[in-house]
């Protein structure tokens, strides 16, 4: 046989278990729902700030840089509402290197998905637990939703996920915000289409179940750049684009489209150093638009505690072995620039 089966996995309850919440986590997390919702509803002005590394690869160095996070939070809550990435499922273009916690909690070995289950529960509960912050990670892999369900304050679709049949009905089930990205096509009718599935209602498989789910109001877009077909990469975080964007929406009957405009990627051309401008290009647009300032609900960008990326083998703490992120000097300048011209 081509495939293998390795061995069977616990089911969510059984991981969930072995780090419930406590009260006081389960209240944390209900105050911050209500707090992203608020913003995603328009009821709240402030930005959300989607934030952290490419991907999560040691838990040491990941809450370090939420403990950081968590005091900078501080300073700037009457503008800003930081939501923590910690990205535990990698996606890669051509199946190759590093695909995140999930696969391998210590990247210097090799797949262990069991011991992934057990490191990706521990490092969002003990995030949640010290500095009562819910996170942001990204739903690679849709029946994964329910080990970490209860933890979540946000999830991200992904460009070569966002046509995807289950990844829009599992959203459309999910009560957090859920962002999806433009298809790296940079075809955004395909982002609309799968922000209209994931708000409707649905009927289908999940987990061997039929499941009902009631959709999901506050799903909405994220602008992550696109790739042509000569490998050349396009932005679309610029004026013109955001208000193209609100024009297609609009014709859709979508008036209450929110946005998160990701800086790097395609966007950056991932090059890291330039999310810092394009955040603030970002918001110079929304100065100048009603229409776009009430549909960008804020900002992506990848950041940890080193400037750039390493290999794995290079072992340096806090810095990316994916794609490069800004270090903690220029993340905490740019967030206090941020919260200054929101």
């Amino acid at each position: 046989m081509s495939m293998k089966i390795v061995r069977h996995l616990p089911e969510p309850q059984e991981i969930q278990a072995q780090f419930p919440l406590t009260p006081e986590m389960t209240a944390a997390k209900s105050q911050r729902d209500a707090e992203i919702k608020k913003v995603f509803t328009g009821e709240d002005d402030r930005m959300v700030l989607v934030i952290g590394p490419c991907s999560a690869d040691r838990e040491d160095a990941v809450l370090e840089y939420i403990r950081r996070l968590y005091r900078l939070q501080q300073q700037v809550a009457d503008k800003i509402l930081i939501i923590p990435r910690i990205y535990t499922n990698k996606p890669r273009t051509t199946g190759d290197g590093y695909k995140g916690m999930l696969h391998q909690p210590d990247p210097l070995r090799e797949s262990d998905m069991l011991a992934g289950l057990v490191a990706i529960r521990r490092l969002h509960t003990t995030a949640l637990a010290e500095t009562g912050l819910t996170c942001a990670d990204e739903m690679l892999y849709p029946e994964n939703y329910a080990f970490l369900s209860d933890l979540l304050g946000y999830h991200a679709v992904g460009a070569r996920s966002v046509e995807n049949q289950q990844h829009r009905l599992v959203a459309s089930g999910v009560d957090v915000p859920v962002g999806m990205k433009n298809p790296t096509s940079g075809d955004l009718n395909v982002m609309l289409n799968s922000v209209t599935a994931a708000r409707h209602r649905h009927t289908f498989l999940y987990r061997n179940a039929e499941v009902h789910t009631t959709g999901n109001p506050l799903c909405h877009a994220i602008l992550r750049g696109s790739v042509d077909a000569y490998g050349r990469t396009c932005p679309n975080y610029h004026y013109e684009d955001l208000a193209r964007l609100h024009e297609l929406a609009a014709d859709r009957g979508m008036e209450d489209l929110g946005v998160i405009v990701d800086a790097n990627h395609a966007n950056s051309g991932k090059q890291y150093l330039q999310q810092i401008r394009i955040a603030k290009e970002v918001l110079h647009s929304c100065r100048h638009s009603d229409n776009i300032r009430k549909m960008v609900k804020g900002l992506m960008i990848e950041s940890y505690l080193e400037d750039g990326a390493q290999k794995p083998e290079e072992g340096k703490f806090g810095c990316s072995i994916t794609d490069p992120c800004l270090g903690w000097e220029k993340t905490e300048q740019l967030i206090l620039s941020l919260a200054d011209q929101w």
